[in-house]
């Protein structure tokens, strides 16, 4: 009887000889129905293979594993991107086979230039951030630059969302990418194309709005037709040098914690909403992140900086109003109470962090001298 090896061998060349045949001659019919063939019978293998390597030797019964030992995945190119990250690089995005419901994936262009690889990363990273508030309970808006927010607000309606996020950062807004969790009306439209923006992303968009934006010819709309959902498990994939990164989604935010206030001053009302929205903006905050929140509405935002205290000065240094009064969210413990001193003396009455470090009774005592209330939640958000 022939070895395991010399069988998978002769199935592979018979394969790889129907292929050619299939493809030889220069019949275009051939060579599209060879492509359909052996997309979908290397995606029924893949799947069969996860399904296989997930499980342990153990047999029946036994749970799969979320990462399998041999990672297969496919994807169907949706379109060719205007360039890559530069304009030397190519790029195309692709979808996954059944992409979740309300996710970028299912962006319908409305208008506007092609895509460029920028667009669609800065574009996911902005709607997955509005994805964390409630729509029925919440306008959001985000204003996304090179993957991080510039600019995020909640409030009643739309417009004032936008606005209050706007007034953020307004000049790293120019050429950004607007997110919203509603859908856009016509009031909303015509404040967003007061501005210089690259993309907008929503659920919908009423015919008025349309009409609006239609004068902004270059001006990309895209519509997805709903929200993701955040909490919803999913596993992320990031190329390395020779392989791949694969980890769960980070799909868990402030509102999962069970967050303890171990201050002897407690947040008030209005405090710990703004501390809420601070700690849901931080997650989408390029790591070391420090994010300051007033009235609903960021006021300063440090991102991706190499220490915790640069970060927290720079969110000081960028803000352009009074910080007196705001709450501010921190991704990460704070190893030292530097970070928060800075906090504290740009007029922040209250804080919020994951707590974790040897010297938080440090940072707490620091706390308790500035007369800030601190909310500890147990959870780390980095973003890399």
């Amino acid at each position: 009887m022939p070895g395991p090896s010399i069988v998978f061998s002769f199935i592979l060349a018979t394969l790889y000889g129907a292929a050619f045949h299939l493809v030889s001659g220069g019949d275009a019919r051939r060579l599209a129905l060879a492509k359909k063939v052996f997309a979908h019978t290397a995606a029924y293998d893949a799947a069969i293979t996860n399904y296989l390597t997930a499980r342990d030797d153990a047999g029946d019964g036994a749970a799969p594993k979320l990462l399998p030992d041999v990672f297969t995945q496919q994807w169907r190119k949706v379109q060719d991107m205007r360039y890559g990250e530069n304009p030397h690089q190519s790029a195309a995005f692709y979808r996954d086979a059944d992409p979740a419901a309300g996710t970028l994936a299912h962006y319908r262009q409305l208008q506007g230039k092609e895509l460029s690889y920028n667009n669609i990363n800065d574009t996911d990273a902005a709607y997955e951030l509005v994805g964390e508030f409630d729509p029925a309970r919440t306008a959001a808006v985000a204003i996304i630059k090179h993957a991080n927010p510039c600019g995020v607000a909640v409030s009643g309606d739309l417009m004032s969302a936008y606005r209050d996020a706007l007034r953020t950062d307004p000049v790293s807004a120019f050429g950004g990418i607007v997110a919203t969790n509603r859908e856009i009306d016509a009031a909303t439209a015509t404040e967003i194309v007061k501005v210089f923006t690259e993309v907008i992303v929503a659920p919908s968009a009423t015919r008025e709005a349309q009409d609006i934006i239609a004068a902004k010819k270059n001006l990309r709309l895209l519509l997805t037709g709903g929200l993701a959902n955040a909490k919803a498990d999913g596993l992320l994939v990031k190329s390395v040098a020779g392989g791949l990164l694969v980890q769960s989604r980070d799909n868990r935010n402030v509102d999962d914690c069970e967050l303890k206030v171990v201050t002897r001053r407690q947040p008030s009302a209005a405090e710990m909403a703004d501390l809420l929205l601070a700690a849901k903006v931080a997650k989408h905050v390029k790591s070391n992140a420090i994010v300051y929140v007033k009235a609903g509405a960021t006021v300063g935002i440090g991102a991706g900086q190499m220490s915790r205290v640069d970060s927290a000065n720079l969110a000081v240094n960028r803000a352009r109003f009074p910080l007196d009064g705001c709450a501010v969210a921190s991704d990460a413990f704070f190893p030292f109470p530097d970070a928060l001193e800075v906090c504290a003396n740009a007029g922040a009455t209250c804080v919020i962090h994951p707590g974790g470090s040897k010297r938080d009774d440090e940072s707490l005592a620091l706390a308790e001298e500035r007369g800030m209330a601190m909310v500890v939640t147990g959870r780390r958000h980095f973003r890399h």
